[in-house]
């Protein structure tokens, strides 16, 4: 079967992105100081919270990579183990969130620098800008994709229309803007995925003709992956999702440590709801659209269907794209301007200057975000790097600053730099040796470093503030 361009659809995009823009404006007007451009004033409800998490953790890496990806590549079986870190992640996370809380940072190197230092704030701000970066790359091919199925305009194209899209939105409202549209794109989008898993499955044939019409291989435990090549798929968004900026800073904005708990409850339930439900989607678009990009897998699937399910579809998983893209723009933004630039070069800014360093560089991320994406072959390439940046040279040293008394500034900044080193040189000059991810060589490596140099080297007196 072959994908025809159906305008029709670019009607409910259009609509929901009208909806998204008139909302950010609206909530924009209630900033008055960066705490309300970053933590949204910390004042954020459980339905909203719930609603934010959600939304931030499934954009494109869900729609046009991870999930959707996996599927169509390798199988159902993959995809519905993408699930697993997610799950073990959000349950960590709900273990150290009063933590997260006390901390009370606008960025998580904010907490590195309680245990490590200045030189930890400094890297981990480095190494966050270089994967969230990434991150919001390929939501603006996400995008791209949609207006390329909707509209026939070059997914290089819609790309930049994407761009644009999530640089705005970042820009006029930050948090406090961000969060409501979240919250009504998570919404929205489990109520398509709902109504679009049946239906799919039927307009395909029914569940034994896609799977007679997809590879053999494509109905087993690990498909074509070895044991490593699949955990190198799982290891990174787990790493992530334990060191994630964007999720640390819902927690610091939420009203109190019960809509906190509530929230986390209602992520994880919204998980097992989502993830397995675009896994069968792509795995169904699979047997109709062989030949089209994996990551286009998901998105195919609303030609095919009645014009008012496909529509909402897309607008759903246009608003998981944009609001992610801008979430993880936010972030990026707000470490520049208060790990790097407040920190060290401009320190007596005002808060209205520092929150106008902000909104520029939001836009200057976002452009660095855009001329990135043509760096990689696929959504799911970059998606894996990204991740694997951070996880590896960030999380295990975030960790430990909750879970490990003895250790020390040697330990933590050691930890980070291997982590990041390993990660670059697998991925660039090594060019990814036996077609392994760089998060299965990367992790260990950043975790022995934090171990043993912790363990060989004099305790640090500086204490943890918890």
């Amino acid at each position: 079967m072959e994908i025809t361009n159906t305008p029709a659809l670019l009607w409910f995009v259009g609509a929901y992105g009208v909806i998204m823009i008139l909302m950010g404006i609206y909530f924009s007007r209630k900033i008055s100081n960066s705490e309300d451009f970053i933590l949204a004033g910390k004042g954020l409800g459980t339905v909203v919270l719930t609603g934010t998490l959600l939304a931030t953790w499934t954009g494109s890496g869900s729609i046009s990579g991870g999930e959707t990806s996996m599927a169509f590549s390798y199988g159902i079986i993959p995809a519905l183990l993408m699930m697993i870190p997610t799950l073990v992640g959000i349950a960590i996370l709900y273990l150290i969130a009063p933590k997260i809380r006390a901390f009370g940072k606008y960025t998580v190197s904010g907490i590195l620098e309680e245990k490590y230092g200045q030189t930890a704030r400094m890297i981990a701000s480095i190494i966050i800008i270089l994967a969230f970066v990434g991150i919001v790359s390929y939501q603006m091919t996400g995008l791209g994709f949609i207006l390329n199925l909707t509209t026939g305009i070059s997914v290089e194209t819609g790309t930049i229309i994407g761009a644009v899209m999530i640089i705005f939105l970042a820009t006029i409202g930050g948090l406090r803007s961000v969060a409501p549209t979240d919250a009504l794109s998570a919404f929205l989008a489990i109520a398509a995925l709902f109504i679009t898993l049946p239906t799919i499955i039927v307009i395909a044939g029914g569940w034994d003709t896609i799977t007679s019409n997809v590879p053999a291989e494509h109905l087993t435990a690990t498909s074509t992956l070895s044991n490593a090549q699949l955990l190198g798929f799982l290891l990174p968004s787990l790493f992530l999702l334990l060191g994630d900026q964007n999720m640390y800073q819902r927690l610091a904005s939420s009203s109190g440590d019960k809509s906190s708990k509530k929230a986390q409850i209602g992520w994880l339930i919204g998980m097992i709801l989502i993830s397995p439900s675009i896994s069968f989607i792509a795995f169904a678009s699979r047997s109709m659209f062989p030949d089209i990009d994996p990551g286009m897998a998901l998105m195919a699937t609303t030609v095919v269907m009645p014009t008012a399910v496909g529509g909402i579809l897309l607008a759903a998983a246009t608003a998981f794209i944009v609001t992610t893209g801008n979430s993880y723009l936010l972030s990026a933004a707000t470490n520049v301007t208060y790990d790097i630039v407040g920190k060290y070069i401009k320190k007596d800014a005002s808060d209205r200057e520092l929150l106008k360093m902000t909104k520029l560089f939001i836009v200057i991320l976002g452009v660095f975000a855009y001329i990135l994406i043509s760096f990689f072959p696929t959504v799911l390439e970059v998606q894996m790097y990204a991740y694997t940046v951070y996880g590896a040279g960030f999380t295990p040293a975030l960790l430990a600053v909750f879970f490990w008394k003895r250790v020390n500034v040697a330990g933590g900044v050691s930890s980070m730099v291997a982590g990041v080193l390993t990660t670059l040189i697998w991925e660039i000059p090594l060019a990814k040796p036996f077609e392994l991810n760089s998060v299965i060589v990367a992790l260990p490596v950043a975790v022995v470093v934090l171990i043993v140099v912790t363990l060989i080297t004099p305790n640090s007196k500086k204490t943890t503030k918890l």
